[in-house]
């Protein structure tokens, strides 16, 4: 920093405002600033400087996969968010365990990060002491939480399930299966549950049976998890149609029926979640229920940024609600 101030003509304390506070400065002293650092490849030592400032620029992201698209546009989005402001995500990949979970926010929290951001409100008891006992901005994503730790940015996946069910009803379907992943184990889809719990509600309330909505393999990420969950429900006489508690397994059953010369949605309609790129681009392009996640990164970014400068006052959560997309995977009967 010594190097950047006698090549810019400022003094270190300068350089360090140009750095983490650029609006104090005027902007020909920030240039002057900036073209010293680009000269000299500086690079500020965050974790020296947050010593001084409590503060070290990074803010931690916990979330089950990355290989999910929606995740990746979240973490995208809360990127876009806090980096004009210099702050940067550390993300950590939980593999939809709460153990892993335990894991992952230790190791992110011996970096001190400036706040927390993790995907759902499942926590291990021990998760939910160390998040309480953080001391630093908490906002738990992709759910609405009644009661949240700190803050929530999300949507019902509950209301998801029971909107499934009242689309495939009011598209002509009274023998309706839901697929979605193991309830049992370490490893389970929490938000996934939900889905297929508004959607057996949803069906209770009509009077029609629930005896299709089926748990099987391990937390959706693959599409072979939708093609072998397929498989067993033709293994169990089929279904009128179907809701799958992501587009990555609905494509994986769509790609099932069609090995099995089985039409979609002649003879099954086919519903997922996520409006996936993949779901825009098959055929039948899949119908299904869109949440924005890169508007969810935004706005806990949004959020975010308030909290640590101290002046928010937004709500305990945010919901950002969901919408029904369809196209020529259901048809009505």
């Amino acid at each position: 920093m010594r190097d950047v101030s006698r090549l810019a003509g400022v003094s270190p304390m300068t350089v360090s405002r140009t750095l983490s506070q650029a609006a104090l400065v005027s902007e020909e002293t920030r240039a002057r600033v900036l073209a010293a650092v680009e000269r000299l490849g500086y690079v500020p030592d965050r974790g020296a400087g947050g010593l001084s400032s409590r503060r070290t620029g990074f803010v931690a992201l916990i979330v089950p996969s990355l290989t999910n698209p929606n995740f990746a546009d979240t973490a995208a989005g809360l990127t876009q968010a806090m980096r004009p402001r210099g702050y940067q995500p550390l993300i950590g990949v939980t593999g939809y365990s709460l153990d892993e979970e335990e894991v992952v926010l230790r190791a992110m929290l011996s970096r001190r990060p400036d706040a927390i951001v993790v995907s759902g409100m499942q926590h291990s008891p021990t998760t939910r002491d160390l998040l309480a006992r953080a001391g630093v901005p908490v906002v738990e994503i992709w759910d609405r939480p009644e009661a949240p730790l700190d803050r929530a940015v999300g949507f019902s996946n509950y209301e998801v399930g029971r909107l499934a069910a009242k689309t495939l009803m009011d598209l002509g379907a009274t023998r309706i299966a839901g697929l979605g992943p193991d309830r049992t184990g370490e490893v389970r889809d929490f938000r996934g549950e939900e889905r297929l719990r508004g959607l057996r509600d949803g069906l209770a309330e009509a009077g029609l049976p629930d005896d299709l909505i089926l748990h099987h393999g391990r937390a959706a990420g693959a599409f072979a998890h939708g093609a072998e969950a397929m498989a067993e429900l033709l293994r169990r006489g089929g279904a009128e149609a179907l809701f799958l508690v992501s587009d990555i397994s609905a494509f994986g059953a769509v790609m099932e029926c069609r090995r099995r010369g089985i039409r979609v949605p002649e003879d099954v309609q086919v519903l997922g979640f996520g409006d996936f790129e993949i779901g825009r681009q098959c055929v039948p392009r899949l119908s299904t229920i869109a949440v924005d996640a890169a508007e969810i990164g935004l706005r806990t970014g949004g959020l975010l940024l308030g909290l640590l400068d101290g002046g928010a006052t937004a709500p305990a959560v945010i919901d950002l609600g969901f919408r029904l997309v369809l196209r020529e995977s259901t048809i009505r009967r």
